[in-house]
């Protein structure tokens, strides 16, 4: 079977002024992008991200399924044989497509905002759904400070579990997170010790904790996790590093290099280097779940008549807002007037509609290469100035966006869950 390039009749970034400026013009500041899909090789695809199920292996077997599919980023995903624009959003303008990271590049502030591309010089955030049958190696990502070892930028991510995504569990719907208080370094220690000896053992120092749909968890870096198998909606900081520290999974083996792959090859043998890169403090921590958990929590001032905003993925990590999210519904018939106070990546989950210009339809299967409407990025200007979004279909038009950091004054602190729940 021959697949659709998705980078086929690319404009280079030399020549992504002129459409650009004509795209948001027509778009007024909304940008469409086509779907961005990353397979992983050491993963089993979950089969809901509404990609084709012929088309799971359109970058070739020996790469693996694809199991994520990346929204509005300007990160590059860090697999062994990637092709160049693995992980790299593209916008769609009158049959002509162009990454949104040259988009960024050429017109950063109309964009993003002058605050954040001045800070940053890059959209520094991306989202994505994650979606396998099984659980995933317990890992971590690296800290700012330990990725910049290597020449990386550091990964704190969020998870939400979005109904629309999740008809089904499959195969194992609990993740690990952290490590059982009490577990010392010598133990993770002996865990490395045993990388070739069968399973080495770590989940035995962790605990899992079932996975609920609509709800959500902070993942600071440095902090194990082994995501279970419900589809995942990740906003994230623009970062792909992490190390593996799980050896066996449901009986595939995890290769030590991926333990080591963002770690200074002169300590790719140093133990306690290794266990070093861990945040102690918070994988041990007593409260882990009160501190990282998240439940969605209405956002009164920005919902009305026959529509509601809800802030899905909210709280700092080490007292940095560094990403958001927050989830639109709007009911049939009804429309609402989108204003933010900054850019956000959109992706329609449920329904049929409008947002300015654009048509918004949620695919029920994907062909690979295929373009859709389902996708959005909504630009600074566009935001600051108001969008309409309106539905059109039979039934509630909902969709996920994400933020990039300090973007809302307004953001509920860590655990406001507790207090809006009642």
């Amino acid at each position: 079977m021959t697949y659709a390039k998705l980078d086929e009749g690319l404009v280079q970034s030399d020549n992504v002024a002129s459409i650009l400026d004509s795209a948001l013009d027509a778009g007024g500041g909304l940008l469409r992008l086509t779907p961005t899909w990353v397979p992983r090789s050491f993963l089993h695809p979950g089969r809901r991200i509404r990609l084709n199920p012929s088309h799971l292996y359109a970058f070739g077997a020996e790469r693996g399924g694809i199991d994520e599919r990346w929204f509005a980023s300007t990160t590059e995903a860090a697999n062994d044989g990637r092709v160049w624009h693995e992980g790299l959003s593209m916008c769609l303008f009158e049959g002509q497509k162009f990454l949104l990271r040259d988009a960024v590049s050429e017109l950063g502030n109309r964009l993003i905002g002058e605050a954040t591309f001045s800070k940053y010089n890059r959209w520094p955030v991306y989202s994505k759904f994650f979606d396998n049958m099984g659980p995933i190696p317990h890992h971590m990502h690296q800290s700012a400070e330990d990725a910049a070892l290597v020449g990386q930028e550091g990964k704190p991510e969020s998870y939400y579990f979005s109904p629309q995504y999740n008809n089904v569990d499959n195969n194992f719907c609990y993740t690990f997170m952290g490590l059982e208080p009490g577990t010392t370094k010598e133990q993770l220690r002996k865990c490395l010790e045993n990388w070739n000896k069968g399973d080495n053992g770590i989940l035995d120092l962790s605990k899992a904790y079932r996975l609920k749909r609509g709800t959500g968890w902070l993942i600071p870096p440095g902090v194990l996790h082994a995501p279970g198998s419900l589809c995942t909606y990740e906003p994230q900081w623009g970062s792909d590093v992490f190390g593996m520290y799980q050896n066996i999974v449901e009986g595939r083996y995890v290769p030590w290099e991926l333990l080591v792959k963002d770690m200074p090859e002169d300590k790719h043998q140093d133990l306690d280097f290794i266990v070093g890169q861990l945040d102690w403090g918070k994988n041990v921590d007593t409260h882990f779940k009160d501190n990282n958990y998240i439940e969605p929590i209405v956002d009164e001032e920005k919902s009305g008549d026959g529509y509601f905003d809800k802030w899905i993925v909210y709280g700092s990590v080490d007292g940095k807002q560094l990403f958001t999210a927050k989830e639109l519904t709007i009911a049939p018939g009804a429309k609402c007037t989108l204003q933010d106070p900054g850019a956000s990546g959109w992706i329609t989950v449920q329904g049929k509609g409008s947002m300015g210009s654009l048509a918004l339809q949620t695919p029920a299967m994907i062909d690979f290469g295929e373009n859709t409407e389902d996708e959005v990025f909504i630009s600074y200007e566009a935001a600051i100035g108001g969008v309409e979004i309106q539905n059109t279909g039979s039934e509630p038009l909902v969709g996920l966006r994400y933020f990039g950091p300090d973007c809302h004054p307004n953001m509920p602190a860590n655990g406001a869950w507790r207090a809006a729940r009642g």
